[in-house]
């Protein structure tokens, strides 16, 4: 991968990408929306569409896109899951004790235990989708809460492929900032990363003591 990287001309195509899309905006955003859609709910990885997110527009658009692709993603994957491949889904989960325990604090607290998984890195994001489309959690709870939840992990995932943009123009000479400005680009970096890091503990540590609660309550009603 990293031979192919070095060998490719990868910084010309990404040039000429930035200048198509400069040109066709509208026309990015929406193709780049779907494409995060369809990755989503076949469980491929997007993590490396919100670091390009990141690289090709800016934060604020990046984000944007991000939530937008991630929220619609995740509600196609809940519906599949829920409607049109339940047996496939639980196959993935039966395995993993925590989505027992999930199911049953989401009939109870389902915003809060969505919201929870969400910031917690105890439940992949394409795996969850599926798994909570098992639960009774309420379409509603589930929107909102995951919406609200994906936002930290997806700024911080734009901002560290905004990052490579900026050094990158910055190494070429396009951008004059200077020491000051790499210096004010880590510690923004490192501040981003510090707040996610932070919010996702303390949401483990509270998922965590939900799940465990439901564990017991279920071995004590079996």
């Amino acid at each position: 991968m990293l031979i192919a990287i070095t060998l490719l001309p990868v910084i010309d195509w990404l040039t000429l990408s930035i200048d198509w899309i400069q040109a066709h905006r509208t026309l990015a955003w929406i193709l780049f929306i779907v494409a995060y859609t369809i990755a989503t709910v076949f469980v491929i990885p997007v993590s490396i569409f919100s670091l390009a997110a990141g690289f090709v527009f800016s934060v604020p658009i990046g984000v944007l896109l991000v939530s937008a692709g991630s929220i619609l993603g995740a509600s196609a994957a809940f519906f599949v899951g829920r409607f049109f491949a339940r047996d496939w889904a639980a196959k993935r989960i039966e395995n993993l004790p925590r989505f027992r325990a999930l199911d049953q604090a989401t009939r109870h607290r389902g915003f809060l235990m969505v919201f929870l998984a969400r910031l917690s890195p105890l439940f992949p994001f394409n795996l969850i989708n599926y798994g909570l489309a098992l639960t009774s959690v309420r379409f509603r709870d589930y929107f909102f809460a995951s919406w609200i939840g994906m936002l930290p992990v997806t700024i911080l995932y734009v901002y560290v492929g905004s990052t490579a943009r900026d050094l990158t123009k910055m190494t070429s000479g396009n951008v004059q900032s200077g020491m000051a400005g790499q210096i004010l680009l880590f510690i923004g970096l490192a501040a981003t990363m510090f707040l996610v890091i932070i919010v996702s503990r303390k949401a483990t540590s509270t998922l965590s003591q939900h799940l465990a609660s439901e564990s017991v309550k279920q071995d004590t009603l079996s």
